[in-house]
């Protein structure tokens, strides 16, 4: 969407969006941010030319039904355009960083491998429809590349043609979360999942610039993925597992807490491995990595007498 701007701000959003673009950040959540930010100035502050405390501080009123994580995100693009006036000499009043504090970290699910192979028989088995011909091609595949790849569900949503090298076995993840972009290498067992299925995907839907669109060639939606995951889980007929109950996301976690947990068992030295798990997965922070050491020994007994403090420094600290 071609959004424009036109508060008493407006040169400054587009300076700001002008600048991360030159930096190479397509920036479009961001912008989308900025844009709503744009509208409320409008509506409730018309006649205001200079970004003031009440302006910064209205803004950060945290609204009904917000979740913490959405009032985060929603705050620091404005943030942002704040510190890009102060930067052009114009002030500008830069809304508190600890007004929008992390909440406590959400335990994720591990998938145990009797969970994985129930889970993944189940997409096996998903019968051709024909007012929908290409989903019994789509999902056995987008949901074993998110456990396999270790990618956020948007990630494999968003995944176009071009994306993918199907010669080399080169994913190319771009803007994703932190406004970075990313190589991830499939294994020679995906690669060839992948390559078979594209060959047969290609033949209902030839013009689709998306790696796993929808029947019509499109984006699908994260409502989609949600409900197909839950419709899928429902029918392994598990009913009893350890922890919270399972979500997409948590295939990503399953398969860092596991590559974790195998170089620990190799005897690996994770300060050396962590920052390349970390490039793998997209983290802006090498913490945001280390917290899934935290999760081995709960998840694998067997590991329960490893000395853990060795790796305190390397481990943030946790709410529970």
């Amino acid at each position: 969407m071609n959004r424009t701007f036109h508060s008493h701000f407006k040169e400054y959003i587009d300076g700001l969006i002008e600048q991360k673009h030159a930096l190479g950040y397509p920036y479009m959540e961001s912008k989308r941010i900025l844009y709503n930010f744009d509208q409320f100035c409008i509506h409730h502050f018309p006649e205001e030319i200079t970004f003031t405390k009440e302006i910064g501080l209205t803004w950060a009123q945290i609204r009904p039904n917000e979740k913490n994580n959405g009032f985060r995100n929603r705050l620091m693009p404005v943030r942002e355009l704040a510190r890009y006036m102060n930067r052009m000499e114009v002030v500008a009043y830069v809304i508190p960083i600890d007004l929008a504090k992390k909440g406590p970290r959400y335990v994720p699910h591990i998938f145990t491998r009797d969970e994985l192979a129930a889970f993944f028989a189940v997409l096996d088995q998903i019968p051709y429809k024909r007012s929908f011909p290409i989903r019994h091609l789509v999902i056995p595949v987008i949901f074993r590349v998110i456990y396999c790849c270790g990618l956020r569900p948007s990630e494999a949503r968003k995944l176009k043609v071009k994306d993918i090298d199907l010669e080399t076995g080169k994913l190319t993840i771009l803007e994703s979360k932190g406004h970075k972009d990313r190589i991830v290498m499939l294994s020679d067992e995906v690669l060839e999942l992948c390559k078979t299925y594209y060959e047969n995907m290609r033949n209902h839907l030839p013009e689709t610039e998306y790696f796993f669109p929808n029947s019509n060639g499109n984006l699908y939606m994260k409502w989609w993925m949600e409900k197909t995951f839950r419709q899928c889980w429902a029918k392994t007929g598990i009913r009893n597992v350890s922890g919270n109950s399972p979500r997409t996301y948590d295939f990503r976690h399953t398969f860092a807490t596991n590559r974790l947990y195998q170089w620990l068992k190799e005897g690996k030295d994770l300060t050396a491995c962590l920052p390349y798990l970390s490039a793998y997965l997209g983290h802006v922070q090498l913490s945001d990595t280390a917290y899934y050491i935290h999760l081995v020994p709960e998840f694998f007994p067997q590991m329960a007498e490893m000395d853990f403090g060795k790796f305190s420094c390397l481990i943030p600290e946790v709410e529970r």
